[in-house]
């Protein structure tokens, strides 16, 4: 333990020494941390971001300005329903974002631009997050829940990541990640979305914390912008937007072919857990295929080891360090955009439906609730009654809504097949 200690002192001086703290220049871009190990481009989704850094955890994407009334505003694209546009622009496709406004109004918000695609000229939103609000947490006796917590970024009225650029029907995933014209503060993130580690606006690029997670039973990154649950938004570092809880429909993640999910839902599944084995492993995670056993994940874990009270910024190196070795959440996609059905990728959606996982005493028990990385193990689980929803309720969704667009996978392309277990929710 003394060695393992050591080692780790030794990690974060070395780590202190080489990301220099972010400073601003006089056009309000900030300071990148240095390059680390890059992911390799065919191993992205969004291939529109200019690299994806494995040592830090952050993805370089494509920065796009707008404005709210006569405040500038930032933005990313990161997904679009339209499979044309979305190869133009290097983004996930998404057909299901079509559905966003079913019965959801302030789900998605309407865009003003002179070109029908978006980013491509100026664009005049109607509603942006307030990012001054300072978000803040006290774990609880267990860690999760928090005893306390304040959200940070807020939804504006009006304001949705989803958008839809006037007389189009094409909906696109574009979250504002910074507002105002500088400079941007990338540590307690004043003007800035919670994950946001650098700004640079002569470049117009933006370095953005994804999180490792698992889809298919292999290791993936994406990214993470907003949540309707405030807690999710506190522990994940994204916009508290509660009107995305009324996006179409609960449970309606899921194959229509396979008896599961709804044809005009907007949402995917993704699973979580509240009582996962927690702590950080002694090595950087090299994440396998395997359901690994005795690895961390979910809520508990996340509060535990994520250092939840400190700002993620490149001035706080120790922060990105516990997130290299594991501290985020870890959640589960169902699907994934490089499935091999046409008709799972097509129900790819970067707005996910949380569904909550807790294992039975008889699970812990017996340390099965180590690592999962398929959402079919979880289903046969939920199916043979070692896992259920909050209150021993049948495992479903919770109602809880992310926006999480997939960015990439680390080892083999998530192929599935995704399966539907009787008696279970898709």
């Amino acid at each position: 333990m003394r060695l393992a200690a050591l080692a780790m002192t030794v990690t974060l001086a070395a780590l202190s020494v080489s990301i220099v703290a972010s400073a601003q220049d006089d056009e309000g871009s900030t300071e990148r941390a240095p390059r680390g190990e890059t992911l390799k481009k065919a191993n992205q989704t969004i291939t529109s971001a200019s690299r994806v850094d494995l040592t830090r955890d952050f993805a370089t994407l494509p920065l796009h300005k707008g404005s709210v009334g006569k405040e500038t505003v930032w933005f990313v694209i990161t997904d679009v329903s339209d499979a044309k546009i979305a190869r133009k622009l290097g983004v996930n496709h998404s057909p299901k974002l079509s559905n966003i406004g079913l019965g959801c109004p302030a789900c998605s918000q309407t865009v003003k631009s002179s070109n029908p695609v978006l980013g491509e000229a100026p664009v005049e939103f109607e509603g942006a997050p307030d990012f001054s609000p300072k978000r803040t947490v006290v774990p609880g006796p267990a860690s999760f829940p928090a005893q306390s917590f304040t959200v940070g970024a807020m939804g504006g009225a009006n304001y949705s990541p989803f958008v839809t650029v006037q007389g189009t029907g094409i909906v696109y995933n574009a979250p504002i990640v910074a507002t105002g014209d500088g400079p941007f503060d990338v540590t307690t993130h004043d003007n800035t979305h919670d994950r946001t580690l650098a700004i640079d606006t002569d470049k117009m690029t933006t370095d953005h914390l994804f999180i490792r997670g698992f889809s298919n039973g292999q290791p993936i990154l994406y990214l993470s912008f907003e949540s309707s649950d405030a807690s999710t938004a506190v522990i994940e570092r994204s916009t508290f937007v509660p009107a995305l809880s009324d996006a179409p429909f609960q449970n309606g993640g899921g194959d229509p072919d396979s008896g599961g999910g709804d044809p005009d839902s907007a949402r995917a599944s993704i699973f979580t857990f509240v009582n996962a084995k927690a702590g950080l492993e002694d090595d950087p995670p090299v994440r396998g295929a395997s359901d690994g056993v005795g690895r961390s994940q979910g809520l508990t874990h996340a509060m535990k080891a994520g250092f939840p009270s400190r700002d993620a910024a490149v001035a706080n190196p120790e922060v990105l360090e516990v997130f290299r070795r594991g501290a985020d959440v870890s959640n589960i996609f169902d699907v994934f955009p490089t499935n091999s059905r046409r008709r799972d990728r097509r129900e790819y959606s970067p707005l996910w439906d949380l569904q909550v996982g807790v294992y039975s005493d008889a699970a812990v028990a017996r340390g099965l609730n180590g690592l999962k990385t398929d959402a079919n193990a979880v289903r046969r689980l939920a199916a043979r009654g070692l896992v259920t929803a909050p209150g021993e309720q049948p495992l479903g969704s919770a109602n809880v809504l992310i926006n999480c667009p997939a960015l990439g996978f680390l080892e083999s392309a998530p192929r599935g097949p995704r399966t539907t277990v009787p008696g279970v929710q898709p």
